[in-house]
This record gives C-alpha cells, sequence and structure tokens, in this order.
C-alpha cells in the first residue's frame, strides 16, 4: 500500500515539478532571444513592404514627369535604373544576417532615394507639371511612404538592437551558446560617410 501511494505521488508530483522548471527557465530569460528574434523579423517584414510600396509608385511618377519634362531624361533613366537595381536584388529573412547582401540592399536603396529625390526636384522648372493633380497626389504619396519607410526602419533598427544586446549579454549569452547556436546577430541600418559630411555653406 505505501508503495502504491508513492507512485501516485510521483504521479501527481511530476507535472507539478515540469511546470515549475518551465516557469523557472522563463524567468531566466530562455525564451527572450527567439522571441526578439521574431520581432526583429516582423520589423524586416515592415521595413521591405515599405520599400515594395515606393517601388511600385515609381513607374507611374516616372511617366507623369515624362510626360511634362521629356527633356530630363537623363534623371528620368537615373530613376529607372536605380530602380531596377534596388528591386533586383534577391531579399529574405536570412538577409538580415547577410552584411554583404544586407549593405548592397541598403545601398542600392540610397541610390533610389537620391535619384528620386532629384526626380521630385525637376519638377520646381515646370510649373504645368507642379501643379498637375495626379503628379501632386503621387507626390505626396512618395513623401507619406519616405516618411513610414523612416518610421520602419527606425522601429527594426531597435528591434535588432534589442535582439543583438540579448545574445551578448547574461544570460542571454548562455542560451545562444547552448540553445540557440543558429542564432545569429542581425545588420542594422546605417548612414553613409557622404550623407555625415556637413554640407559648405558659400555667400557669395
Amino acid at each position: 500500500m505505501p508503495m502504491i501511494l508513492t507512485i501516485a505521488r510521483r504521479r501527481l508530483l511530476m507535472p507539478l515539478a515540469l511546470l515549475a522548471l518551465a516557469v523557472g527557465l522563463a524567468g531566466c530569460g530562455v525564451n527572450n532571444i527567439p522571441t526578439n528574434e521574431e520581432k526583429a523579423k516582423a520589423a524586416w517584414s515592415d521595413v521591405l513592404n515599405q520599400y515594395q510600396r515606393r517601388a511600385e509608385l515609381i513607374p507611374n511618377l516616372v511617366e507623369t514627369v515624362k510626360g511634362y519634362a521629356q527633356q530630363e531624361k537623363d534623371v528620368l533613366t537615373q530613376v529607372t535604373e536605380a530602380r531596377a537595381n534596388a528591386t533586383s536584388i534577391k531579399v529574405d529573412a536570412s538577409t538580415v544576417t547577410d552584411p554583404e547582401t544586407f549593405k548592397k540592399f541598403q545601398d542600392a536603396q540610397a541610390q533610389l532615394s537620391g535619384a528620386l529625390g532629384r526626380l521630385i526636384a525637376v519638377s520646381e522648372a515646370y510649373p504645368d507639371l507642379k501643379s498637375n493633380q495626379n503628379f501632386l497626389a503621387l507626390q505626396a504619396q512618395i513623401e507619406g511612404t519616405e516618411n513610414r519607410i523612416a518610421v520602419a526602419r527606425r522601429d527594426y533598427i531597435e528591434a535588432v538592437r534589442v535582439y543583438n544586446t540579448e545574445l551578448r549579454t547574461f544570460p542571454g549569452v548562455l542560451w545562444a551558446s547552448t540553445l540557440y547556436r543558429a542564432s545569429k546577430p542581425m545588420e542594422t541600418f546605417t548612414i553613409s560617410e557622404e550623407q555625415m559630411k556637413v554640407p559648405q555653406v558659400k555667400f557669395n
């Protein structure tokens, strides 16, 4: 009889012990790495969605400008080529842990941003284009998308900071070296040296 009671107690205590272990591990941050990794991946998806939205708006913008300013052929070509280059780079969830591919993606998007800025600036020389309702609507959508890109990048940078910090600090570093060896640090956006240069102001 005592033996039966002992077996019954063991069966009862086993789930409780497993539950206590699970709670203890959760308290030690064992879930932080995969949780933060998923948040960073979700933020990366949002970045890609916003860049895709911008890429889809550009052809209509180019066609509208072309109708009023065909002589701006160089600017139109630059935008078209920059868009083709930016959309030709294949990116997915693995891009964030591949420094070379991530840099190519970032550089291509920066090149497209510059070309797009020059295209928008062209409108200043063409009053008819500036007042065209289609151009104004597209310009507003592009500007709104640029703002969303900035927000998405900021959110991604913060999510990656939290995730990368977890990989390098205690107790996350213990879990990274045991349970989550496949989890690698993620890349983040940087500002190019060109963008960091202080603009020169010349007075005549």
